[in-house]
């Protein structure tokens, strides 16, 4: 069924009715017309196939229609293939989780998260427990906060009947936040690097072998102008 859904996507040889098409090969594209297309594809023993019909010609190539048909395919299951199948995982709180189960479920969040998951967060209220529904929303906020750096929120925490939901998606490459911590490290290192850079600039300011100052000879006019300025002050 899926090869006769494919052949019917292409024109093939006689099915091609249009005045003139554009062939593509190895060695480029050329106009020609249709029933010259077709002679040199009866030449080479293979199939004249469309493969673009709303260009202007159509586009169609000189090859065997079989192969075509299986090189189509094979890179469709290609493609299916890369895809990343993305899923929801749920994590579920109580309006009075206590810090060692919510460390655990942030665990687990974060892993989906890294796997390219969406997470779906959400405080259960169980009868009377609605009255904490702001706790409740205090604790997914919190949530999202400790997630920052490997997921984004979807939309600020809703009720809905006795649930109240966070849902986040995973951030994707490059799209990382840095931490404060690293945020201040590297402005640290921008300020060390820039004192180290002055440091070696004054260094070649004083360099006695460096020719663009003077060398040894500047540095004696600097002396003897010093010493003079001296003794005239003695006097």
């Amino acid at each position: 069924m899926k090869n006769d859904k494919m052949k019917q996507q292409y024109r093939v040889n006689e099915q091609i009715r249009v005045r003139e098409v554009r062939i593509v090969g190895d060695n480029g594209s050329t106009v020609v017309p249709t029933r010259d297309a077709l002679n040199m594809a009866r030449e080479q023993g293979v199939d004249l196939v469309e493969i673009s019909p709303n260009a202007n010609p159509p586009v169609c190539r000189l090859i065997d229609y079989s192969k075509f048909l299986y090189q189509q395919k094979k890179r469709a299951k290609e493609m299916k293939a890369k895809q990343v199948k993305v899923e929801v995982k749920e994590i579920r709180f109580g309006p009075q989780t206590d810090e060692h189960d919510y460390q655990f479920k942030l665990k687990h969040a974060k892993e989906f998260l890294e796997e390219g998951n969406k997470v779906r967060a959400y405080v259960f209220f169980r009868g009377r427990s609605i009255l904490f529904k702001e706790q409740g929303e205090v604790l997914l906020l919190r949530f999202a906060n400790d997630l920052e750096d490997v997921g984004k929120v979807e939309g600020m925490p809703s009720l809905e009947g006795k649930k109240m939901f966070l849902y986040l998606a995973p951030k994707k490459a490059g799209e990382k936040k840095k931490s404060q911590q690293a945020r201040d490290r590297e402005a640290s290192e921008a300020v060390a690097k820039e004192a180290k850079a002055a440091q070696t600039a004054d260094m070649k300011d004083v360099d006695t072998e460096t020719p663009a100052n003077g060398g040894l000879f500047a540095n004696a006019k600097i002396s003897a102008d010093a010493l003079k300025k001296l003794t005239e002050t003695e006097e």
